[in-house]
């Protein structure tokens, strides 16, 4: 394909040998671009208190330059050093995604420091272990009430310094503003060059190594204790060339005005960059290329952020996609003709997407359909919008579809926190619904064919210079997270630099290697061919045209007591654009057949009660139980059914009460599901949807 070509030949200057620097030399060739925008009325920032950055209106939006951004960010390095900050020293940075996240992110690694990253809905114990595991040196937190659960277990941790973003300055002397730092590191740069400008002194930036750890970043502890990732400067900097020349302004782009990230386009950042996704696709990349970083109060307020902002892009994970479309359909169907207008119009724009030649009746359709809805929805998400990223879970593509034929495309990719993370991702040029897009150039795929069943199926293994090196002080876990070529027969397949050939590749009993150790001699006169594989633990399908389809995580795959092997995740995304169910959860590992546990949209099922004059209890507890609500529920499933092999439908399903939130602990910060505690928390619901189906055998027969 002419793109790929393109992407592998593009040689594009956007990275230095570390983060900051990088930074620092993009800040230099934007400097009169804005690069941070804000909003106000939200936090009481003591940057704002001390004078460093104007406050924003409530409400609205203000903006900083990529000079003044970088301005602020040499003296809170300057700060942090004062603070004691040496090279190598971890500091955990606890607050939501906003502008000085940004900020502090750049200033520790320009003192030196390795950034350990902490979700603000971690609890006491959470936070305990994910700053005492990495030895924390100081933390820097949102505000007071983040900082007293970090007083709470202080006897468990050996802090120098307690840094808080927000409010005036603290009673204890080893617990400072964010303004404060400021301040100390001002007074040291202007002690040392007497001046106040961003060119007196690049001093701010300690030298790093491309191999130097640049962060710690604690995987979600959805199958156990959290292992700290530890990403150097290489690793990041790497996959920011690789997304670049996959999503930034190539030449080729720029000819046939096909979109791309870079100066002049402005970003949306919501996720929290906390998450690998957000810190590298919403953070690394969007400085690197130039781009403005708005940032959104909160998920809860995207739709007037989107409106304030008018994004080119936004990454977000699937959860968020399935809200976001669920909010567009609730305002598009405020009537009965509303309702059926708005389903007609998203039947339209899936067929116009789908056909290969629209031919004159379809297109005809469409423009009525676009003018009718899709206009509105583009606007409703600020008018301006190039494609969204999807990542961090599997997105459905029945959804999928119905963005891109509104004209919203949303590009989904995959990747994992030990590959810094993006190892693919769909080209905006030629997007395939239902895929993550071929790998990233320099990244290495190949397949283990033990693990699934099917042509060109199997747990996916990769390597490429994003590819972490290891979890921090776990060399156990670390061992067992590669595999060596050595231990790799014959009979697989590989996917390299984008281009499918044949390779060594699948494996029986792959052994497990330190990474770096060379464990063959080269063969084919590549230098990498000794490296080892990574092994993701995700059951994937590549295809002749090398894209991937993502199926399944490979712990996650239900096998049936009949032998027969399900994943539930293509089953589970099949209700995305459900308007009855919320959430779904599959279920039947070892069992004789396929089960779900269903949450209910209860705003959704009460409406449509109201129009078919059902009455229903008011609390959604009782109205799981009620039989017309589990009849149409039914109908709903049987139709989701349609769509699967006979082994992977749903034979029975419970409606369960209580959604999966962050909040009762059935899903992480990046939302996924915790399987085992959802499964633990509904165990009587589970085994009675089992014996059930048990009892009518036995009747039968």
């Amino acid at each position: 394909m002419d793109w790929q070509r393109a992407e592998s030949e593009f040689q594009p200057d956007v990275t230095r040998e570390s983060v900051p620097e990088t930074f620092r030399a993009s800040a230099r060739d934007h400097a009169d671009r804005p690069a941070q925008r804000y909003k106000g009325g939200v936090y009481d920032r003591s940057l704002v208190r001390a004078g460093v950055i104007d406050a924003a209106p409530a409400g609205e939006y203000a903006e900083i330059s990529y000079e003044r951004m970088h301005e602020v960010v040499r003296r809170l390095a300057a700060g942090f050093r004062g603070l004691g900050v040496e090279p190598g020293d971890r500091v955990g940075l606890f607050a939501h995604t906003r502008m000085e996240w940004a900020q502090t992110d750049f200033a520790v690694l320009g003192a030196g420091g390795v950034v350990t990253t902490v979700y603000t809905s971690s609890s006491v114990d959470q936070v305990a272990y994910l700053l005492d595991d990495p030895d924390a040196d100081g933390v820097v937190v949102e505000n007071r009430e983040l900082a007293q659960r970090v007083f709470a277990v202080e006897d468990q941790l050996d802090l120098s310094f307690v840094v808080v973003i927000d409010g005036e300055p603290h009673e204890r002397d080893d617990v400072y503003t964010l303004g404060e730092v400021h301040e100390i590191g001002a007074d040291s740069a202007n002690a040392s060059d007497g001046a106040d400008t961003t060119t007196a002194d690049d001093s701010w930036v300690t030298d790093r190594a491309p191999t130097d750890p640049a962060s710690l970043i604690y995987t979600s502890g959805t199958t156990g204790q959290p292992k700290g990732v530890v990403m150097t400067h290489r690793n990041f900097l790497a996959n920011v060339e690789q997304c670049y020349r996959r999503v930034g302004p190539r030449p080729d782009k720029l000819e046939t005005g096909t979109p791309a990230i870079g100066p002049g386009k402005t970003n949306l950042s919501f996720l929290p960059l906390a998450h690998v996704l957000e810190r590298l696709g919403g953070h690394f990349l969007m400085f690197a290329s130039g781009v403005t970083v708005a940032y959104a109060e909160s998920p809860d307020t995207l739709r007037e952020d989107f409106q304030l902002v008018r994004p080119n892009t936004a990454a977000s994970v699937p959860r968020v996609y399935e809200k976001l479309y669920a909010a567009i359909r609730e305002q598009a169907e405020e009537s009965p003709i509303s309702r059926r207008i708005f389903e007609w119009a998203t039947d339209v724009g899936r067929q116009h997407y789908r056909a290969d030649d629209p031919g004159r009746l379809l297109s005809a359709k469409y423009a009525l359909a676009d003018r009718l809805v899709f206009a509105s929805v583009r606007e409703a998400l600020g008018g301006n919008v190039d494609f969204f990223i999807s990542g961090g879970g599997s997105l459905s593509a029945e959804l999928c579809e119905l963005y891109h034929g509104m004209g919203v495309p949303v590009l989904e990719g995959y990747g994992l926190t030990e590959t810094a993370p993006v190892l693919s991702v769909n080209p905006p040029e030629a997007p395939e619904v239902g895929t993550i897009g071929p790998p990233l150039v320099d990244v290495e795929m190949r397949l283990d064919s033990t693990v699934a069943e099917g042509d060109r199926v199997g747990e996916l293994l990769v390597r490429g210079p994003n590819v972490f090196d290891g979890y921090w002080e776990k060399p156990e876990k670390t061992r067992a997270a590669f595999v060596s070529p050595a231990a790799l027969d014959t009979t697989g397949e590989t996917v390299a630099d984008g281009g499918v050939e044949t390779a060594d590749g699948t494996t029986s009993s792959p052994a497990a290697v330190e990474p770096g150790v060379d464990t063959t001699e080269s063969d084919d006169g590549r230098g990498d061919s000794e490296e080892p594989w990574f092994r993701t633990g995700d059951v994937v399908e590549i295809r002749e045209d090398d894209y991937v389809v993502f199926r399944e995580r490979a712990k996650q795959l239900l096998k049936l007591s009949t032998g027969k092997m399900v994943p539930p995740g293509p089953i589970e995304d099949a209700f995305a654009a459900s308007k009855l169910v919320e959430q779904a959860m599959v279920v039947g590992d070892a069992r004789r057949f396929v089960g779900a546990l269903l949450v209910p949209n209860f705003e959704a099922v009460r409406e449509w009660a109201a129009r078919e004059g059902v009455d229903l209890p008011d609390s959604d507890r009782l109205v799981c139980q009620e039989s017309a609500v589990i009849d149409r529920v039914q109908r709903m499933v049987d139709e989701i059914n349609e769509g699967f092999e006979k082994h992977e439908q749903i034979k029975q399903f419970r409606l369960v009460g209580e959604a999966f939130t962050e909040e009762n602990d059935l899903l992480t910060p990046t939302m996924k599901k915790k399987r085992r505690k959802i499964e633990d928390r509904y165990d009587a619901e589970i085994r009675q949807l089992y014996d059930d189906e048990e009892r009518k055998v036995a009747k039968r027969d």
